[in-house]
């Protein structure tokens, strides 16, 4: 029979109280919200390459470590009086039954697009009883990865129909980006460059998006390439007595080179 998740719960909040309390731990009773967001951030991404690895015992531990941070920033805000772990599952309850009507209020979507699109009207009406005003792009946090935001921001916007026709057209526009990154690069205006650059950054990652693909994911596998194949280079070079600090940039490139055959398909 499978545990309700209700007693353990109870018992990491009791953990969690403890910790904080008079009698716990130094560090835990020394932590502040702020000096907490390094540790959410890095249990984050511990999250995702548990899941990039496959493991679920890993995902398991890595999620439990999230967890963690949730019920640490609650027990603090509980300290101050503004709200407790109860209202922050409460809170979210009601707003997963709220935005998904088709789901708990008999209405319909057939599709993920209407899901999504039925998602973002549901919060415009909750800004506008609110009595404020809502982007279409509002609610993609600065603090994400620069590729991350991109897309996420990109990807709002599509949803109202502003966007390129496919990704063939995204690839047009990058074609003219590199022209204009090219002409500033010849010219040796350094801020310019920064600007094209940047325009360039965000046109791939539409390329990406269109495409269905990730456009960290595919960052990430590039720079996971390169590391494999550099390491190789330099285990090459070890081998035959070298050092990638002591040989000329020719064999560098062939090492290179030949690095990079090894690993095509026959």
């Amino acid at each position: 029979m499978t545990q309700s998740p209700g007693v353990p719960f109870e018992r990491l909040l009791d953990i969690m109280h403890r910790l904080r309390g008079p009698a716990g731990c130094p560090w835990d009773r020394e932590q502040t919200r702020t000096s907490l967001k390094p540790h959410l951030i890095e249990e984050s991404y511990e999250v995702i390459e548990a899941i990039e690895s496959g493991d679920p015992e890993a995902l398991r531990e890595e999620l439990g470590d999230v967890l963690f941070q949730v019920v640490f920033h609650a027990e603090i805000a509980a300290e101050r009086g503004e709200f407790t772990i109860a209202d922050v599952v409460s809170r979210l309850a009601d707003k997963m039954v709220s935005r998904h009507p088709h789901v708990f209020s008999g209405a319909s979507v057939e599709t993920s697009s209407q899901a999504l699109a039925q998602w973002e009207a549901i919060k415009q009406r909750e800004a506008e009883s609110e009595g404020r005003r809502r982007s279409v792009i509002e609610g993609v946090p600065r603090a994400l990865p620069s590729l991350v935001r991109a897309q996420r921001i990109q990807s709002k916007a599509a949803r109202v129909r502003f966007d390129w026709p496919d990704a063939r057209a995204a690839w047009a526009k990058v074609e003219e980006e590199v022209r204009e990154a090219s002409a500033a690069l010849a010219a040796g205006d350094r801020e310019r460059l920064r600007d094209e650059l940047g325009d360039l950054f965000f046109s791939l990652v539409n390329v990406a998006r269109l495409s269905a693909l990730d456009a960290d994911d595919v960052l990430h596998e590039a720079i996971e390439k390169f590391r494999r194949r550099f390491t190789s280079m330099e285990d090459d070079l070890i081998a035959r007595g070298k050092s990638v600090a002591n040989v000329p940039s020719e064999e560098l490139e062939r090492s290179w080179e030949a690095v990079k055959a090894q690993e095509r398909p026959r």
